[in-house]
């Protein structure tokens, strides 16, 4: 008899995971849920949810409560009497009678190797915080904050220009074939769950605007990290003469200066932001409030830089 799954989830990280599950003779998705329809765009009109949209294409059923934790939610996993629940950045917290229903448990696939970046934003902060690694953790979902014990993982390098939509992707990829081997583990018995360190943890909390406040104190590479690992929002941002603007660059890799941090220059070409430690970073893009993104050659001219100019004031 196939393994009979809920699928719950919502983002496009967790589609190839669905995908990959619902293409596995051995498994068969009894269902999905998912979040709500929600306004989206410019015109706010209603949107599936890239997990929603994936299961419709493959006719699998959807339900989509408002608040996962009342009472109809029981009733539907009851019905739906699934072996295993897997749960990927669903969005609402589970409550314990919910967990206990399926006899294999409901099964969290999280962007990171636990107990390292639990919460919400695991990828972009392992980015922004200069991690050269990371991965996919499979565990049993409990009342915590992803805390539950661990069943397998996957390692990757983080490559050292990678942005969080890259790794976002790649991990995204990851995490079918993953799951597909924790499931089968599970079912034949063969996985022994593992309780985590909390001496080990670290977390990841759901980004915020001003995460991506570029603080100039910092060294050029801190700044380069952030950069790629608050993409595609909040991005990193300052201000310039009153106005925010988004940058993009990288760290210089010749010289150090001396000047204080967030002052602009140009060498040969090149425009130069001073930062933290006797760093500098090369810019590349920015984007004034309100305009077109511009090389920062472009930028640097139309804004006839004078001496002593700097981001942050």
């Amino acid at each position: 008899m196939p393994l009979r799954i809920v699928f719950c989830g919502t983002p496009a990280f967790a589609v190839p995971a669905l995908r990959e599950l619902a293409a596995q003779p051995d498994f068969q998705i009894a269902g999905v849920i998912t979040q709500p329809d929600r306004p989206r765009g410019r015109g706010q009109e209603l949107s599936n949810s890239p997990v929603k949209t994936a299961a419709l294409e493959a006719g699998i059923p959807v339900y989509q409560p408002e608040r996962i934790k009342l009472g109809a939610a029981q009733e539907y996993l009851q019905t739906a009497a699934p072996d295993v629940v897997v749960i990927i950045a669903y969005g609402q917290i589970i409550p314990e009678r919910l967990i206990e229903i399926p006899r294999l448990g409901w099964i969290n696939l999280h962007g990171s190797l636990l107990p390292k970046y639990r919460g919400a934003a695991p990828i972009h902060w392992a980015i922004a915080n200069g991690e050269t690694r990371t991965g996919l953790t499979t565990m049993q979902i409990d009342a915590g904050l992803d805390t539950g014990a661990m069943l397998l993982k996957f390692e990757t390098n983080i490559g050292p220009e990678e942005t969080s939509p890259e790794l976002y992707a790649r991990l995204a990829e990851a995490g079918g074939p993953l799951l597909a081997e924790t499931l089968r583990g599970l079912a034949r018995g063969t996985i022994l769950p593992r309780s985590q360190d909390d001496a080990q943890k670290t977390f990841a909390p759901p980004l915020q605007k001003e995460d991506g406040r570029i603080d100039w104190s910092l060294g050029a590479e801190q700044i380069y990290n952030r950069i790629r690992g608050f993409q595609p929002w909040p991005g990193a941002f300052t201000s310039f003469r009153g106005k925010t603007c988004h940058l993009w660059g990288k760290p210089a890799t010749d010289g150090r200066t001396s000047a204080v941090p967030g002052t602009i220059e140009t060498n040969h070409g090149e425009v130069l932001v001073s930062a933290g430690h006797g760093t500098a970073l090369r810019l590349e893009t920015v984007q004034m409030e309100g305009r077109k993104r511009v090389a920062a050659g472009e930028f640097a001219n139309g804004a006839r830089l004078a001496p002593g100019d700097a981001f942050g004031h």
